[in-house]
């Protein structure tokens, strides 16, 4: 018990040096002969790895859910991964990956799992123009080394979840609770997230606040936005909260993850002012830990509408 306390710690430790741990793993090939490309996915976000169980099938279930599995009395739906994905197992579905993920927990079937890498977030770059699939939200290269071409494929999982329970999304006005932000004038909210549908949520949800938003994709984007905009305040000789309303960031993020993005603004002398929210779906009290250490001036967990406007209310006032 104590050497996996010790694993925990060390884990969690990594956010420190924006650092984190990718669970590598294989879906098949997409097509018949070619080679089977490495998937990956952070480590935070998985409960536990168990070989393939029977499944219970419920009536009117499609693909890609294949059906329901009772892990220790929790009945968890499981995804066919693979078939999402356009791949197809050379050796069948033989291992599940049961993640927590945005205050719920689903399993993933794969073929395979390879391997337990620990990165930089540096060597994980978006992936928007360069990946021909709804489902990858990033590519990170495997070797510290720039020129190798050893690379996995991470996965988008909110917007996998959010096409495997297609709900009404919209965000309309008379769904808040709260209403009347003490915004100044000219400001701008500063938001970062890698992923399509959350951005997209974010934007339509702070757009219903009616708070001017700028997003970004990376923590590296949102830090050069925050950084320029304060150069131009202080050639004002104004403070940077008459630029700047509040900083809402993602976790798991390219180039730079949230953490070190809220480290390095609670750092700086000019900057530690600005309101922080960290929106994630990493939950758990080590990451709220985590969040308090950093600075951070709220953590909500995704994605509840009026949660983030109470959290928002909160650093504002």
């Amino acid at each position: 018990m104590d050497n996996f306390q010790k694993e925990i710690d060390e884990r969690t430790n990594l956010t420190s040096s924006n650092k984190f741990e990718l669970l590598l793993f294989r879906l098949g090939p997409a097509t018949q002969g070619a080679e089977s490309e490495l998937y990956g996915i952070n480590v935070f976000k998985l409960r536990e790895i168990v070989p393939m169980p029977s499944l219970t099938k419920a009536a009117g279930m499609k693909p890609p859910m294949m059906g329901m599995v009772n892990i220790r009395g929790q009945v968890i739906p499981v995804i066919d991964l693979p078939a999402l994905l356009g791949c197809e197992p050379s050796t069948g579905l033989n291992i599940l990956l049961i993640t927590e993920y945005a205050r719920s927990t689903q399993a993933f079937a794969v073929e395979s799992v390879d391997d337990i890498v620990r990165l930089d977030w540096s060597q994980v770059l978006a992936a928007e123009n360069g990946v021909n699939s709804t489902y990858i939200t990033s590519i990170a290269r495997l070797d510290a080394d720039k020129s190798s071409n050893r690379l996995a494929l991470v996965l988008d999982v909110e917007q996998i979840l959010h096409d495997m329970n297609p709900v009404d999304r919209d965000i309309k006005e008379d769904k808040l609770k709260t209403k009347g932000f003490r915004l100044k004038p000219g400001t701008v909210a500063i938001v970062a997230d890698d992923s399509k549908v959350a951005r997209s949520m974010l934007e339509q949800g702070l757009s219903v606040m009616q708070i001017p938003t700028l997003m970004h994709v990376t923590g590296q984007e949102a830090w050069n936005k925050i950084q320029a905009m304060a150069k131009e305040a202080q050639q004002e000789g104004r403070p940077i909260t008459d630029k700047i309303s509040f900083v809402l960031t993602d976790l798991e993020m390219p180039e730079m993850d949230g953490f070190t993005l809220t480290r390095n603004i609670k750092r700086d002398e000019f900057l530690k002012k600005l309101p922080v929210i960290i929106h994630s779906s990493l939950s758990g009290s080590a990451n709220e830990d985590h969040v308090r250490k950093v600075g951070a001036d709220a953590y909500v967990a995704k994605f509840e509408i009026n949660e983030l406007a109470e959290a928002i209310h909160s650093v504002l006032d």
